[in-house]
């Protein structure tokens, strides 16, 4: 990468500073841009979901890994609950996604209450044996008495798809059927998924991202205190795909012990360690053991440390900074916070990161943990938490004595609940995955770059005044 002035500025730059220049390009379309990561992960798109207990779940890491992505779950888990986590991620399939199921004699609100963790929208009723006997939507739960039984409210007009069928042909299947989605079928008629007709597209413009054995990868995080080396082998036994070594202060002598610890049982995935922000932090976290060193102090949405502290950087030049030193020791970097939009993806890459880390934007997304709420206008929101916040600590020191944990709730950083909004026209993970990948990749062909590497060498980036950034921004009405 380098700036169009061609001199490094001297100050230090947010993504919301800076634009990337177009160059001649013989890129002819977006697909044939290639996103995948050579960082080890196995990643098919640049982005991991950040280990932030509202946001990474086992929904959240089905989903995004069958699209490409990785998430990591986070460290506040217990490990026996990470390693079902863990089975139960690499037992989804690769193309149709986990349906929610009923029985006939369940009722209305039964399936209001599970309707929210998929973003499919859907209930599918089924007998003893699995097979489909209905599908239940939000829009026929509406005006319904909640005790009534789905029996009585279910739609019958059943389309289904074999489980054989790739997914041009369940398309074209569903589009001649005029169904939005049909329950999945083994050659038995039992129930094994369900699918959209938005869900057969995306396997056709998607990789997944799987492991040796063709299984959806997933990733888990531990920290630094306790027993690590314990942590990490129970986590490895457990399958992860990647291990990440994680504290909000990762240049740290605790954080080299750790590493060393983890480094010392031969894990055989890719660790991640961090965060830092600048070259030096980079280079002792690689020599301590990292394969990937993550970037960020204060950037995140949910994150107060700058403000309480005055500790930190601006993204875009850490990730710079910090992506030229693992470079040069052939490591490479997350980036880590600060993304607000699709832009800020593509710079973090500029800049020279293998995968950006996405929490908060996730938040508020059917696949995230959380609970779904209705706020007074009748908007849908999740709850969101920063990892250091008083929330977080408590959950995190839940086997301490009351006195230690007063002690260590006194010195929170991070806000303990924000209310993360959900898109009415794209509540689903996949529709902001939609979003990112369409701008990093024609952010790859303004470029004329057909791979991650060759868009790090190629971007050039500019410095812009806040009037700029302004400028750049669409208007909803007239002016």
């Amino acid at each position: 990468m380098r700036f169009l002035s061609g001199a490094t500025p001297a100050h230090d730059l947010t993504y919301s500073d800076v634009f990337m220049a177009p160059a001649r390009s013989d890129v002819g379309s977006r697909l044939d841009v290639d996103l995948a990561t050579a960082d080890g992960t196995g990643t098919t798109i640049p982005i991991v979901v950040s280990n932030m207990t509202a946001v990474a779940g086992r929904r959240m890491a089905e989903t995004v890994a069958r699209r490409g992505a990785i998430a990591v779950i986070p460290q506040d888990i217990p490990i026996d609950v990470v390693a079902d986590v863990v089975a139960w991620v690499k037992q989804r399939h690769l193309v149709h996604d986990t349906a929610i199921t009923l029985g006939p004699t369940d009722t209305v609100g039964d399936a209001i209450h599970l309707l929210p963790k998929r973003a499919h929208g859907a209930v599918v009723v089924v007998d003893p044996d699995d097979r489909p006997l209905g599908v239940v939507t939000e829009a026929d739960t509406v005006g319904v008495d909640r005790f009534a039984q789905l029996r009585h409210v279910m739609s019958t007009e059943l389309l289904t798809v074999p489980s054989t069928a790739d997914p041009r042909a369940a398309f074209t299947r569903l589009h001649e059927g005029r169904h939005r989605l049909a329950p999945v079928v083994d050659f038995e008629g039992r129930l094994v998924g369900i699918l959209t007709r938005k869900g057969a597209l995306r396997a056709t413009l998607y990789h997944p991202a799987v492991d040796g054995k063709g299984r959806l990868r997933v990733a888990a995080a531990v920290g630094i205190n306790g027993d690590v080396a314990g942590k990490a082998a129970a986590l490895l036994e457990a399958g992860v795909d990647t291990l990440v070594v994680d504290t909000a202060h990762g240049h740290q002598e605790r954080m080299v012990a750790a590493l060393r610890a983890v480094r010392s049982l031969e894990p055989g995935v890719p660790v991640a360690a961090g965060n830092v922000v600048t070259a030096e932090g980079t280079r002792d976290l690689i020599e301590a053991g990292a394969d990937i060193v993550k970037v960020g102090v204060g950037p995140g949405a949910m994150c107060t440390t700058r403000m309480m502290t005055g500790v930190g950087r601006p993204q875009f030049s850490a990730v710079l900074d910090c992506a030229a030193a693992a470079t040069a020791l052939g490591r490479h970097i997350w980036a880590d916070g600060g993304v607000r939009h699709p832009r800020d993806v593509a710079l973090a890459l500029a800049a020279g990161a293998a995968n950006v880390m996405i929490g908060s934007w996730f938040a508020g997304t059917y696949e995230s943990p959380g609970d779904l709420y209705t706020d007074a206008d009748g908007r849908r929101y999740k709850e969101s938490f920063g990892m250091a916040s008083a929330r977080a600590v408590s959950a995190r020191t839940s086997d301490d004595t009351p006195f230690d944990r007063a002690r260590k709730a006194v010195f929170e950083e991070g806000i303990s609940t924000a209310k993360m909004y959900l898109d009415p026209a794209g509540p689903g993970v996949e529709d902001l995955l939609d979003a990112i990948v369409a701008g990093v990749r024609s952010a790859f062909t303004y470029a004329g770059a057909g791979s991650i590497g060759e868009f790090h060498e190629r971007a050039v980036v500019g410095v812009q005044s806040a009037a700029g950034y302004t400028e750049g921004m669409p208007l909803p009405t007239s002016w």
